[in-house]
């Protein structure tokens, strides 16, 4: 089985990180196999400047899902393809 990941880039202060991250949790608990990690896009160089005005910037096994908002239904779908 292989393992799911989504990573959160974004940094402290940041309200729509803040945002996503509520959005992300609440549809995680219908996907409990899968691995949330969060980045802090100020301890990368090249994490912040490739980021600094996408954040917050989500991944799905290192794949580009969305920047700026998370759509609740369009993650839970990306979530289910990836899922095996």
């Amino acid at each position: 089985m292989s393992q799911v990941t989504v990573e959160l880039f974004g940094k402290p202060g940041c309200h729509l990180c803040d945002d996503a991250r509520v959005v992300i949790d609440q549809v995680l608990t219908e996907f409990p196999a899968v691995t949330l990690i969060e980045r802090n896009i100020l301890d990368d160089v090249d994490w912040f400047e490739t980021m600094k005005n996408e954040i917050p910037v989500i991944t799905i096994n290192s794949v580009r899902h969305t920047q700026w908002r998370v759509d609740e239904t369009e993650f839970r779908e990306a979530l289910k393809e990836a899922t095996p």
